[in-house]
This record gives structure tokens, sequence and C-alpha cells, in this order.
């Protein structure tokens, strides 16, 4: 594997001319840097660093007809993206359907809910496509010629598959009891795949400590700024495809938090640069039991996350000490929404709901979302009038271990007609008798 190019200090050219960003900011103490591979106060507090963009300057460049003139893809949002070069790595990233989903808006009892669908995003079926393509367009602005990640899974499939589309080197991380199908989705790219033997908190300190010897750049490590602006394309995405309009609640599932506090970002971009009306939306965190840190501190009405040891199926998921927890919390908290988790069987019944009624084949971490909908709805907390997002950010072929066991099976026939309707019948029989046993 090559070496990268040594990554320097600062980085004088980092926002070009004309670029709408122009340094990295602490999140908790203001203090500022030059647009580097830096991900934390190292001066200061030790909080995490974000972009600074210039807001006056998109206002006066983008307009909902400039958008929607751009490229299908996340590129048609790139003066609010960390990107200075006007060749990004596009690999059609984004512009995923926003699905009406009335069937299983009648099965919960909702009058207007959609499906944010990231199962089908390109080009390795998971949001993490959208963080991934500004993470090395920036990493390769920067002088990195070899890429890195931690990953539960879905990040390394597309840290390889971008990368390999790139020309760029490529080593990843992942725990070593992934999932068949995220492991394969990441070795077909032929990078070098490292399997950790240890959850993936443990996976993220190792990166962390190769991340200050070997000089690579890893996309949610030191270009962890750059990347978690990816994710504010969702909120873009869904403002755009609703007519520009903000809905008045999303549920999304919660790992470290970034997700979710960057969907809120963007939709306070599209308000501030007056590309959509102002308007309270209500954020709703979704997790799995066995991983539930976040939800553990936003029932007990705690301001910090204790981190827990994950025990779950949703792998995808899993991150036991959440980096932007406390931020998740805080906004949930301030829109009036809420954090719940699910057991790992409501998961599976999350994701055979979702695939039975919309034709959505999600992972665990779908599931997961699906679940929390159904309990918030049941629970009276959310209002079925309100018009509703769900994000599903990952594709259930990765994780098809998760059902294995909870569906039916094939009815084998012989070749003729009576064998056909003997079974059919049977068939037939079954599903009363499962309807009836729904019922009650």
């Amino acid at each position: 594997m090559t070496q990268a190019i040594e990554q320097p200090k600062t980085l004088s050219t980092g926002a070009a001319l004309g670029a709408t960003f122009s340094a990295l900011r602490c999140r908790e103490c203001g203090e500022t840097y030059e647009l580097g591979a830096k991900h934390v106060c190292e001066d200061v507090c030790f909080g995490p660093l974000e972009v600074v963009y210039d807001y006056d300057l998109i206002r006066q460049r983008v307009s909902r007809a400039s958008i929607e003139a751009g490229p299908k893809s996340i590129w048609r949002y790139k003066d609010f993206l960390p990107v200075a070069s006007d060749n990004p790595i596009d690999v059609g990233t984004g512009m995923t359907p926003l699905l009406k989903a009335d069937r299983l808006a009648r099965r919960l009892g909702l009058r207007s809910l959609y499906i944010k669908n990231d199962a089908v995003n390109m080009p390795t079926l998971s949001f993490k496509d959208r963080v991934v393509s500004i993470a090395l367009s920036r990493a390769r602005e920067l002088g990195f010629s070899t890429v890195s990640c931690a990953s539960t899974g879905n990040l390394a499939n597309s840290t390889a598959a971008i990368a390999a589309h790139a020309g760029l080197d490529c080593c990843v991380f992942i725990p070593a009891d992934l999932e068949a199908g995220k492991v394969l989705g990441t070795l077909i790219y032929n990078p070098t795949v490292m399997a950790v033997k240890g959850n993936y908190d443990q996976v993220n300190r190792l990166c962390s400590e190769v991340a200050n010897t070997q000089g690579w750049g890893f996309v949610n490590i030191n270009l962890r700024p750059y990347y978690s602006e990816g994710s504010k394309t969702l909120g873009y995405e869904v403002v755009e495809q609703l007519g520009w309009q903000l809905p008045d609640h999303i549920v999304a599932p919660l790992a470290s938090g970034s997700l979710f506090t960057k969907i809120y970002k963007g939709f306070q971009e599209f308000v501030k640069t007056g590309l959509v009306d102002a308007k309270d939306v209500r954020f709703s965190g979704a997790q799995a039991e066995g991983c539930s840190p976040i939800s553990q501190a936003f029932k007990e009405g705690r301001d910090f996350v204790t981190p827990v040891k994950p025990n779950t199926i949703a792998k995808s998921i899993a991150i036991g000490n959440p980096a932007d927890g406390i931020y998740a919390l805080d906004i949930a908290r301030k829109t009036n929404g809420n954090i719940e988790d699910v057991t790992d069987a409501e998961i599976i019944d999350g994701i055979k709901l979702l695939a039975e009624t919309e034709g959505i084949f999600t992972e665990t971490a779908g599931g997961t979302t699906i679940a929390v909908l159904k309990k918030l709805v049941e629970a009276g907390k959310i209002d079925p009038d309100e018009t509703t997002v769900a994000y599903i950010t990952g594709n259930g072929l990765k994780t098809q271990e998760a059902v294995q066991g909870y569906i039916g099976e094939p009815l084998t026939i012989e070749p003729k007609l009576d064998s056909f309707e003997r079974a059919l019948e049977r068939a037939r029989t079954l599903e009363r008798l499962d309807w009836q046993q729904t019922s009650v």
C-alpha cells in the first residue's frame, strides 16, 4: 500500500477563492482553526470542530432554481458543502426517493407519512455514500493518497467503493463479527481490511492511534468535520422533495448522533439562506435497546451520555460511546421530540412491516427506525395529522442473517397442476389463520 502524502498542519489553499467555507470552529468554545485534517480543539477544550460557512455569500449564489438545475446528486448542494474543487468525486450519490408511504401509514394510524429511502443510495446502498463522497473529495484536496475508516459495515463499503472510483489507496477497520454481506461488500473493491477482535468503540480507538502514526485520511476521525457535513443532504433533499417545505416531524436512527444533528443543521441552513420558510420540526431518534446510551440519557433527563457495551442485532448503529450523543439529546428536547429504543424482536418486526407494506427491504437500522416510529405512534407521541418523515439508511440485503428464521419459506411442489392447487389452498389457509391471530 502506498504511503500517504504527509498532511500539513495548516492548509493555505483549503478554501479556494470564492469558496463558501473558510475555517474550522470548536463547537464548545468557539476557537477557530485553519482548514486542515483536524477534528478536535487541541488548543483549548478538545471539543469537536465544525466547518464555518459564509451564509451571506451562499444566499447570494443559491436559489431554488439553481439547485433544481444542478446535477441529480448531492452535488446540486455544493455551495453548502466543504469541498472547494469544481470537480468533486461524483458517483451519483443522493436524490434517493421520498416515498409517500400510504399503506404503512394506514397500518400505523397516520395520515401523512413519508419514507426517505437511502436503501437504494449509490453506490453501496446506504446513506454512508453521502458522507464518504464529501470526505474523500476533501481528502484529495488535502493531499491524501491513502484513506481509511473505523466502521460497523456500511462506512467500510462506501469508503472502499468510492476510494476505488477515485484511485485512492484504502485500508478499513471493522469489528471481526460483522454480517457476511457487509464484509463481502467491502472486500469486493479490493481494499486492505483489518478485522479487529473487538466492538466498534475498540476499533475506533485503534484507528485514532493509527491516524496519528500513519498520516492517512480517516474519514470519521481526522476528516470528520468534512465527512459529517454530507448528512445534511438528507435534510436538503427532503425539503426539495416536499415541494420546498419542511416536514412536521422526522424519525431517524441514532448511532453516533451525527446524522440526527446534521439533518437538523441542513433544515436550519435552508431557512437561514431563504430557501424555505421557517417552521418548527420535531426530531425523534431511534435506538436498539441493546445499545441505547442516548435513549437512556433522554429518558432519565440527563445532559450527559454514559457509554454502554453494545449487545444487539442492529450492528450498524451499535456505538456504545456516541460522539454526538449530547447534541442529539439537545435537539430532541428543544424540538419537543423523543428518543426511544426497541428490542431486537421489535427490530425484526419493523423490517418485516416496512417490507410487506411498502416493498422496502431495510437493514436492522431501518427496522429500528420503523419499530420506534410504531412505538411513538402507539404512545400518542406522533400526531396523526403531522407530516412525518422516517429515514431509512441502509439496505436489508446486507443483513439477511437478522431475519433468517423469522420469515416464510417457499412452497415446494411437483410440476403438476393439482400439486400447485393443493399448495395454494394450504397457503390461503395459513394466511387466514395468521390474519385471525393478528386480529385478536
